[in-house]
């Protein structure tokens, strides 16, 4: 049955200081009021109140002020490592990704995501484990139906894995109402994640640590890897190059060819060489460090080829074998 909430709003007017003079309490009445010291007078309309409801057995409709519903801000703080970022990591942080684009400069002021949001530049100077790596974007999907998404979002990553406001410093909040939701985490050349379980969310921040191999919170099979990662550390896979759910070393939708075009396509490279490197923010670095190559001294291909043949599904080693993201999609 539809409930309809009627709110009596009653103004109540203490004390007025203007001109040292007072003007007594007053209650106003629906219709509006005027109140008056001698040299100030005020009038006040606040309009009908709930007068009466009418209703066609389908709508119903209160007459006269409403409060709709209200929602509070609920907060998450996911934490998520990249296995691009993880790989090969600095002597002594082993449990840190690196941050060679932000080093580099290279991490964009705008987000590459659809909501466009923009970091200032003062966030992207802050160094040790709170740096930031990269951009990073949040999903928040409904609990009976997981692939409605219901709120969404641009968001920083830092070093620790822990996924940050664009203030870089503040929790993930979202104008929902309190409830439970399925979390996803997407990256733009990573394989998207998102928890098994909806995850209750409230005002309160809720840490949701995706990076825990022995406690696994991750929906799907084999969704994250530790290929490549610290002990007891899962991570999300990299190499989804082209933009789509699959990662492919060769085969039906491969991903190094999107590599290669990249690179022999760049205007700086007139000779078409197949180990020209291209330096900058580059979806085609698959192991962020700021350099794209499809062959040579630095190349992005083996990664992908690597990640395939170590998939625990890819028994055969096949190098056409598909590493296929684990979001529910229509």
């Amino acid at each position: 049955m539809k409930k309809t909430y009627k709110l009596v709003i009653v103004f109540v007017f203490c004390v007025f200081f203007m001109n040292a003079q007072n003007i007594e309490r007053q209650v106003v009445a629906s219709g509006g009021n005027t109140i008056s010291d001698g040299t100030i007078t005020l009038d006040f309309t606040v309009g009908e109140l709930v007068t009466t409801t009418i209703s066609d057995g389908t709508t119903t409709l209160a007459q006269g002020f409403q409060q709709g519903g209200i929602k509070l801000g609920i907060q998450v703080n996911p934490i998520v490592f990249l296995q691009g970022a993880l790989l090969n990591p600095n002597v002594g942080e082993e449990t840190l990704m690196r941050d060679d684009l932000r080093v580099a400069d290279y991490i964009p002021r705008t987000s590459p995501y659809s909501d466009a949001l923009l970091v200032e530049s003062s966030v992207l100077a802050t160094t040790g484990n709170n740096a930031i790596i990269d951009w990073i974007f949040v999903e928040l999907r409904d609990a009976t139906t997981n692939t409605t998404i219901l709120a969404s979002q641009s968001a920083l990553l830092q070093r620790d894995g822990d996924i940050v406001a664009v203030d870089g410093t503040s929790d993930v909040q979202f104008d929902l109402a309190a409830g439970s939701y399925y979390v996803v985490i997407k990256h733009r050349n990573h394989l998207g994640i998102m928890s098994a379980n909806p995850i209750a969310l409230s005002d309160t921040t809720e840490i949701l640590d995706f990076t825990n191999s022995n406690n696994q919170i991750t929906f799907g099979s084999n969704a994250q890897t530790v290929f490549g990662m610290p002990n007891d550390i899962v991570a999300m896979w990299t190499g989804n190059v082209n933009v789509d759910t699959v990662i492919q070393y060769s085969g039906t939708t491969p991903d190094t060819p999107s590599i290669l075009s990249e690179i022999l396509n760049d205007l700086g490279n007139f000779l078409n060489f197949p180990t020209f490197t291209i330096t900058g923010y580059n979806i085609h670095d698959v192991n962020m460090d700021g350099i794209t190559q499809y062959a040579g001294t630095m190349p992005d291909t083996p990664f992908i080829l690597q990640n395939v043949l170590a998939h625990p599904g890819n028994f055969l080693n096949f190098s056409t074998y598909q590493i296929i993201e684990q979001l529910p999609e229509n």
